[in-house]
């Protein structure tokens, strides 16, 4: 393959988006260095605006993964990638009506601390171990895996992308903390935006217009969106999207710490709503974006496939060979996408070494030395930032050595978010699940989720499931062309036809619904939690919505919850019988006077300055 080296004018481009990133680390380092508490670090002191943290959620999430990877997806197999627009929308509602409501008003840092209040440490441990080694793993790839296509398409040097990412996003996040990870996030989700639409002007325009495109796309059978065959074992239908979609970004949303965190980070519960509902516009722009772009990359492609004629050796590098093929003759802006990549990529590893940190230090080091002064607290939390962006750079030079296996590594995401998303659902939605049921909901769950995605990787599912959509090579003239077949399957086990054979997106519904059904069964059988010892704030008691019409019948699935003693904001006044035990198991150093210091449950939001005098977070 003929590689496209970048000019001067594409590396000073890409230059700038590194110089920017960590000129605003080292404004905030500046600009927050009198507040000099780790609660300040980790969570911006709670006085963060819905915009910026909108903007900083839907960059988190939309790594140079999707950047790459839906254009190229939406090129093999059609549009209906675009049905993730209602999974995006239930996601949100979910996570800002079920799950945010319980995390904010509960004054926690790190979510697994919800756990240990709801459960027991056991449990909380666990859940923690779970997520670290998860976000190491994924971090690693999302790293490595487009400063390799980039590399084999641009002839960007591989190993000085990989560690000028793992150097800068280190640097700003151990710098200037949340603040600088949530500015630094809304800048390069312009970025993104920006190289998306240079892309998709310049290549609707080289294709003879929106219209010609979307014809082209007709032609070819992309445009074929709404399949309703509720065959699970099919990659993309309308069900599998809606349904497992949901299960899989819920999993990587609701309750993960990235999202958690920003959410927290804000002033009011309302603020952190209304973050939740602006990034779900951020989450449709940019999944429209990236779904036309594989439009327009097939209306240019579509009578000499690149990737079946040989010219690129892997579908991730079709975006960047169209987008060198697109501006050959404009510098700068192919440097203008990769920088549009690269924003995607610094955004999730900022947010996963920002996380990292807060939960190591919430979850471990707070256990054990509960008496920190602020001052070295947040030398500790800048030493952890330190640390495990080394370990996330490592692990992307680990990356290269996997080979095949890097699918496997993506899809770890979905195989630990649907049982953490399980464990979750447990505590907040069943008040009769004890530590017990969600240890062992947590494990089987795991379990679960990772036996039949190891058995996929192991026996792929049958050609017939996964195969893409016809692919033209007529007009390719002559090259090293291969033939593409389906792969030839040796003797496989039944099994490997059902259920190896399951979509990719059903692995979280899977490990969530294998985790709910086994926490509820091994409660009953091991003896149910009262719910007169859960402090309602932990709950949501969701039957309210479907026996509004009926006392009797929302008391009986309270299950002895005493919601009606007073309402939550009364609860976060008084603290009742919550209040005298939240100190020794947390050890976080709260008052004895009010469950959440500073917490106005008028407003719903947090004063500063009681918090700057009461704890440490």
């Amino acid at each position: 393959m003929e590689v496209k080296n970048f000019a001067v004018w594409d590396y000073v481009v890409f230059a700038a988006l590194f110089i920017i990133s960590s000129g605003i680390g080292v404004f905030y380092a500046i600009k927050e260095r009198k507040k000099a508490t780790s609660r300040e670090f980790l969570v911006g002191g709670r006085q963060m605006n819905f915009g910026p943290v909108a903007l900083s959620l839907t960059a988190s999430f939309m790594s140079a993964v999707t950047v790459l990877g839906t254009p190229a997806d939406v090129y093999r197999f059609g549009a209906s990638f675009v049905l993730f627009f209602i999974a995006y929308a239930l996601v949100i509602i979910l996570t800002s009506e079920l799950f945010l409501p319980v995390f904010y008003r509960s004054g926690i840092t790190s979510t697994y601390e919800y756990l240990q209040l709801r459960f027991n440490k056991p449990v909380r441990y666990a859940a923690t171990v779970i997520y670290i080694v998860q976000t190491i793993l994924y971090t690693g790839v999302v790293v490595y895996a487009p400063a390799l296509a980039l590399n084999q398409v641009t002839g960007f040097d591989l190993w000085g992308s990989v560690f000028a990412t793992g150097i800068v996003c280190t640097f700003y996040c151990t710098l200037g903390g949340l603040k600088a990870v949530v500015w630094t996030d809304a800048f390069q989700m312009v970025v993104m935006i920006v190289g998306f639409l240079t892309v998709l002007i310049q290549g609707s325009t080289h294709a003879g217009g929106l219209h010609s495109v979307l014809e082209k796309a007709e032609n070819g059978s992309r445009l074929n969106i709404f399949d309703f065959d509720v065959d699970p074992l099919r990659r993309h239908t309308f069900w599998t999207i809606s349904v497992g979609g949901t299960f899989t970004w819920l999993g990587i949303y609701g309750v993960n710490q990235s999202t958690i965190q920003r959410c927290i980070s804000c002033k009011t519960e309302r603020h952190a709503k209304l973050a939740l509902y602006f990034n779900l516009l951020g989450l449709w722009i940019i999944l429209l974006c990236a779904v036309f772009s594989g439009l327009t990359m097939y209306a240019h492609f579509k009578d000499c496939d690149p990737w079946t004629s040989g010219i690129i050796s892997a579908p991730d590098q079709l975006m960047p060979y169209f987008v060198m093929e697109l501006f050959s003759t404009m510098p700068g802006l192919p440097g203008l996408f990769v920088a549009c990549a690269f924003s995607g990529t610094l955004s999730t590893v900022a947010a996963s070494i920002n996380a990292l940190a807060t939960v190591t230090f919430e979850d471990f080091v707070k256990s054990c030395f509960p008496r920190l002064s602020d001052k070295l607290s947040t030398w500790i939390s800048k030493g952890l930032c330190l640390l495990f962006g080394v370990i996330c750079t490592s692990t992307a030079v680990a990356a290269s050595l996997m080979g095949g296996v890097i699918q496997a590594a993506l899809s770890i995401h979905g195989m630990c978010g649907g049982p953490m998303l399980g464990l979750f659902s447990l505590g907040i939605l069943f008040p009769f699940v004890n530590w017990k049921g969600a240890l062992a909901g947590l494990l089987t769950g795991i379990f679960l989720s990772f036996w039949v995605a190891i058995g996929a990787f192991i026996y792929p599912a049958p050609a017939s499931k996964t195969w893409p959509l016809p692919l033209s090579t007529d007009q390719c003239g002559l090259s090293n062309m291969t033939e593409s077949v389906p792969p030839v399957l040796s003797s496989r086990p039944a099994i490997a036809e059902t259920w190896y054979a399951l979509s990719y997106l059903h692995y979280s519904t899977v490990g969530c619904l294998g985790c709910i059904a086994a926490g509820v069964i091994i409660s009953f059988l091991t003896g149910r939690q009262k719910g007169k010892d859960i402090p309602p704030l932990l709950i949501r008691p969701v039957c309210n919505l479907f026996c509004f019409w009926s006392k009797k019948y929302k008391t009986l699935c309270w299950c002895g919850v005493q919601h009606d003693s007073g309402t939550e904001q009364e609860n976060l006044e008084n603290g009742s019988t919550w209040k005298q035990g939240a100190e020794s198991v947390l050890q976080n150093g709260l008052k004895q006077e009010s469950l959440v210091p500073g917490y106005d449950p008028k407003d719903k939001s947090y004063d500063n300055m009681a918090l700057e005098q009461i704890t440490h977070f």
